[in-house]
């Protein structure tokens, strides 16, 4: 298929990219590189043997990606593009809701006017929000975020369900992910957020490298193994794989949307990633406990049956994996891509 992978310069999305390539797709990018650089390109080509083909747009702008589907005579989305600083979001919530809603629709409209039906969704386990009971499953019902970033995944989710309702033909995979971490294994590409990171295993990689100092914990009195907070971390890599999965199993689905958890079904906590990643890097990682944040729960981590059941998937590479990864990302690029 010619897919459309939009944001596919981005962290997860480059990921994506290459593993589209290596299953026999024909992957387009579309980004504005608002949260990545044009310089992954040329490593996205050069991992993937072949030329990929980027288009640099505003997906908001309606008339811009009108033009890009005219043209593109694509088979299939993914959708990854959109602000994803949950911190950001609750400072500026109306550009989180106008970006992240008004690109989807703008996409949507696109499709529906040049006869594409297949789409596949990047949404994020924060639509389960603080009621759901760990672990998540797609089958709860009461999805309420706790931030404007997450509210932007909830509500897209819905406009996805509705659109793929009324669109006779229409199939929609909803990829509710949970920590994506480490690297391509090459370690040319990986994750290279903008300014101080906002989640912990780049900061690590970071301090690690010596671009930060210290790491600090935000809280370490849950009721955890060690009192830190608990997470799904998932490698990028199994990730990837996992939209694949989704994209190749989107004509069977019984109905036009369906949500699935990509997960590896465990929590990890603060300290066992801060443990590995001193294992992986062989540098100590130092780190101060603060105060607990705002909305963090204890735990958090996937039920990811159906996607194992339904999609043939589930995660493959361990903790260590992703430490390791990230550290050979991290040290062979110390300030991330070049500008």
């Amino acid at each position: 298929m010619r897919v459309l992978v939009t944001g596919g310069a981005g962290f997860i999305g480059s990921h994506t990219v290459l593993a589209l390539a290596a299953a026999g797709h024909d992957p387009v990018i579309a980004d504005n590189f608002s949260n990545s650089k044009p310089s992954v390109l040329p490593r996205i080509e050069e991992l993937a043997g072949r030329p990929v083909t980027l288009h640099e747009v505003d997906l908001t702008d309606t008339a811009a990606t009108d033009a890009l589907f005219a043209a593109g005579g694509f088979d299939a989305v993914i959708h990854f593009a959109g602000f994803k600083a949950v911190g950001e979001s609750v400072a500026k919530p109306a550009l989180y809701y106008r970006n992240n809603i008004d690109s989807t629709l703008s996409v949507l409209d696109a499709m529906v006017k040049h006869g594409v039906s297949r789409f596949v969704f990047s949404s994020s386990a924060t639509v389960y929000g603080e009621k759901a009971p760990v672990p998540y499953r797609e089958d709860w019902e009461f999805l309420e975020a706790t931030n404007p970033y997450g509210q932007t995944k909830v509500m897209i989710e819905r406009i996805l369900t509705d659109v793929a309702a009324v669109n006779e033909g229409w199939k929609v995979a909803l990829l509710r992910y949970f920590n994506p971490v480490g690297a391509h294994a090459s370690g040319r590409i990986g994750e290279d957020p903008n300014g101080i990171p906002n989640n912990l295993m780049p900061f690590v990689s970071q301090v690690a490298v010596g671009r930060r100092d210290r790491l600090t914990v935000f809280g370490d009195d849950y009721p955890t193994s060690d009192g830190t907070g608990e997470r799904d971390y998932i490698h990028v890599v199994d990730l990837a794989a996992g939209h694949v999965a989704a994209l190749d199993h989107l004509d069977a689905m019984a109905t036009p949307a369906r949500a699935f958890n990509l997960g590896t079904g465990t929590g990890t906590s603060v300290l066992q990633i801060v443990r590995a990643f001193e294992a992986a890097s062989g540098r100590p990682i130092p780190y101060d406990v603060g105060p607990r944040r705002a909305g963090d729960l204890p735990t958090s981590y996937a039920d990811a049956t159906r996607a194992r059941e339904e999609l043939g998937w589930t995660a493959k590479l361990s903790i260590e994996d992703m430490c390791a990864d990230s550290w050979r990302w991290q040290s062979n690029n110390p300030e991330g891509f070049p500008s």
